[in-house]
C-alpha cells in the first residue's frame, strides 16, 4: 500500500495545472467530486487486485500445496520466520510509544506487574451457580485480565493528565495523542448504523499492475501466517498444526479477504501477531473467547460509534501493549531453537544469516528507493514487496539453507520435530487430532471417502500415518 501507484496526488496542484491548462490562473481547489473520485478509483482497482490475489490464495490452501511444503519445514525454518515477525515491527512499536514515553512506560509496567509478579494472587468474589446458589470462589484477576486492567488504569491516568492540560494541545506535538480527546472527532462523525456492501466504491477494477503487487503481499502474508500457527500452538502448549489444519487456514484466510476486497475495505485479512503475544501473558487461548471477539468486532463494525470509542485509546496506552506483544511473538520464535543442536556450526551459521539478511535487507531497500530496477514495473513492485518483508526473506534463507546444507535430522531438529508432532499413545493421538478437528462433522467426514481426499479437511487421507492410525482417531 505504500508503494507511489497508491498514493493520491496533491489536490492543490492538480486544480493548478488544470486551470493553467484552461487559461485561468485562479488556483482553486478542485470540486469535492473530482478528489473523491481520485482516491475511489485507487480503492477500486486496489480492491481487485485483493480478490484474484485472495482467489489465489484460497486456491493454494484448497489444493494443500502448502500442506505438502510442510514435510521439508523444520524448526530451522521456523525460527527466524516468527522470531522476524516481533522484531520487524520495532519501528511500528516505537512510533506508538514515542508519543509519551512515560505513559508506555506505565502501560508496560503494569502488565508486567499484573502477570508476573501478581499473577497467582486471587481476589474472593461471590458468585452465583444454578445448583449451589451465590458462592465464594477465588479469582485470578491480575493472571486472566492483566491486559484489561493496565489499559483501564492508563488510559485513566491519561484522562486526569488530559483535563490537568498536562498534554499539549497542539495536534502536530507528539504528546497530543497521549490525550484521551485527541481522536474524539473520529467518535463525532461516526455513523450510528452502517452495514459495509460490495460495490460500495464502484465496480472493483483488475488490471496486472495491482495483482502482481497484492499477491507478492499475499504470499508475505502466508509465509507469516505459518508462523503465526506454529508459534500460536507453540504458546498455547499444543502440538504444531497438521498439514490439514494449515492448508484450511490460509484458505479460509483468503475467503475472507475475498469478501474484504468486495466490500472495499482497503485491505486484506490475515492472521495478527500481536493476538499471539497476547494469548502468552494473558495465558488464554480458548477458541470460544476469539469467538467471542469476532462478534465484538462484528457488532463494532456495524455500529460506528462503538467502533469508533476503540479509536480514542491514547497511542502510548496502545504503544505499552505493543511492546510486550511483539516481545512474546519474537520469544516463542526463539523457544524453537530447543529443537536443534546449537553446538552445531552450521544451523548457528544459518540461523545467524537468516536473522541478519532478514533484518538487513528490508532496512536497505527502505532507505535506496528505485534501487530494484529490471525494467518492468510489475516485476519491480514484486520484488520490493517480497524482499521488504523480513519475515519473508528470513524465512526463504532458512528454509533454503536448511534444506541444502548437509546435516544429520537430529542435528537440524527433525527427530525432536516430528516426535512433538506424532504421540506414542492412543490418548495422545485422539487428543492431538481433535484439537484440530472440524466441530461436529469429523465423524461423518471419516465415514465417507469423498472427503479422504479433499487437502484441507481432517479426514484427508495423505497426512495420515497409517490405516490403523486413522481408526485409533475415530474411537
Amino acid at each position: 500500500m505504500s508503494l507511489p501507484m497508491w498514493k493520491c496526488p496533491d489536490m492543490k496542484v492538480t486544480a493548478a495545472n488544470m486551470n493553467s491548462t484552461n487559461g485561468s490562473s485562479n488556483n482553486t481547489v478542485l470540486p469535492y467530486s473530482d478528489p473523491t473520485e481520485v482516491w475511489q478509483s485507487r480503492l477500486r482497482e486496489i480492491q481487485g487486485g485483493i480478490m484474484l490475489a485472495s482467489l489465489t490464495q484460497v486456491l493454494i490452501g484448497a489444493t494443500g500445496l502448502l500442506g505438502w511444503l510442510l514435510r521439508f519445514i523444520g524448526p530451522m525454518t521456523i525460527v527466524p520466520t516468527i522470531t522476524l515477525v516481533g522484531l520487524s515491527l520495532i519501528n511500528v512499536s516505537i512510533q506508538f510509544c514515542e508519543t509519551q514515553w512515560g505513559i508506555a512506560a506505565l502501560t508496560l509496567f503494569l502488565v508486567v506487574l499484573f502477570s508476573l509478579y501478581l499473577g497467582n494472587i486471587t481476589i474472593p468474589m461471590m458468585v452465583y451457580r444454578r445448583k449451589e446458589g451465590c458462592v465464594r470462589i477465588n479469582y485470578p484477576a491480575f493472571k486472566l485480565l492483566p491486559v484489561i486492567l493496565a489499559v483501564l488504569l492508563s488510559w485513566m491516568v491519561c484522562g486526569i493528565l488530559t483535563a490537568a492540560n498536562v498534554f499539549s494541545d497542539n495536534p502536530k506535538d507528539l504528546d497530543y495523542h497521549a490525550r484521551t480527546d485527541a481522536s474524539v472527532r473520529v467518535l463525532q462523525n461516526a455513523k450510528w448504523f452502517f452495514f459495509p456492501y460490495p460495490g460500495q466504491w464502484g465496480m472493483p477494477t483488475l488490471s496486472a499492475a495491482s495483482y502482481m503487487g497484492m499477491m507478492a503481499a499475499t504470499l508475505t502474508s502466508i509465509i507469516e501466517s505459518v508462523g503465526d500457527y506454529y508459534a500460536c500452538a507453540r504458546i498455547s502448549g499444543e502440538s504444531p498444526p497438521p498439514a490439514h489444519a494449515v492448508n484450511r487456514g490460509i484458505a479460509i484466510e483468503g475467503f475472507g479477504s475475498l469478501i474484504s476486497g468486495a466490500v472495499g475495505s482497503g485491505g486484506a485479512t490475515t492472521s495478527y501477531s500481536q493476538n499471539v503475544g497476547a494469548i502468552g501473558f494473558t495465558k488464554i487461548a480458548s477458541r470460544r473467547v476469539f469467538q467471542a471477539a469476532g462478534i465484538i468486532f462484528l457488532l463494532c463494525g456495524i455500529f460506528g460509534k462503538f467502533g469508533a470509542l476503540l479509536t480514542m485509546m491514547p497511542k502510548p496506552v496502545l504503544g505499552g501493549i505493543v511492546v510486550i506483544s511483539f516481545g512474546m511473538v519474537t520469544s516463542v520464535g526463539l523457544s524453537s531453537l530447543q529443537f536443534v543442536n546449537l553446538s552445531s556450526g552450521r544451523n548457528l551459521c544459518i540461523i545467524g544469516l537468516s536473522l541478519l539478511l532478514g533484518l538487513m535487507i528490508p532496512s536497505y531497500l527502505e532507505k535506496r528507493k528505485g534501487v530494484i530496477n529490471t525494467g518492468n514495473r510489475e516485476a519491480d513492485q514484486v520484488i520490493v514487496v517480497l524482499l521488504s518483508t523480513s519475515m519473508f526473506v528470513g524465512g526463504v534463507v532458512g528454509f533454503l539453507l536448511d534444506n541444502t546444507v548437509p546435516g544429520t535430522p537430529e542435528e537440524r531438529g527433525m527427530l525432536k520435530w516430528k516426535k512433538q508432532m506424532s504421540s506414542d499413545t492412543a490418548d495422545d493421538k485422539r487428543r492431538r487430532q481433535r484439537v484440530y478437528d472440524l466441530p461436529y462433522v469429523t465423524d461423518f467426514l471419516f465415514r465417507h471417502k469423498f472427503f479422504h481426499y479433499i487437502p484441507f479437511l481432517p479426514s484427508f487421507r495423505a497426512f495420515r500415518h497409517t490405516k490403523d492410525n486413522s481408526k485409533d482417531t475415530k474411537e
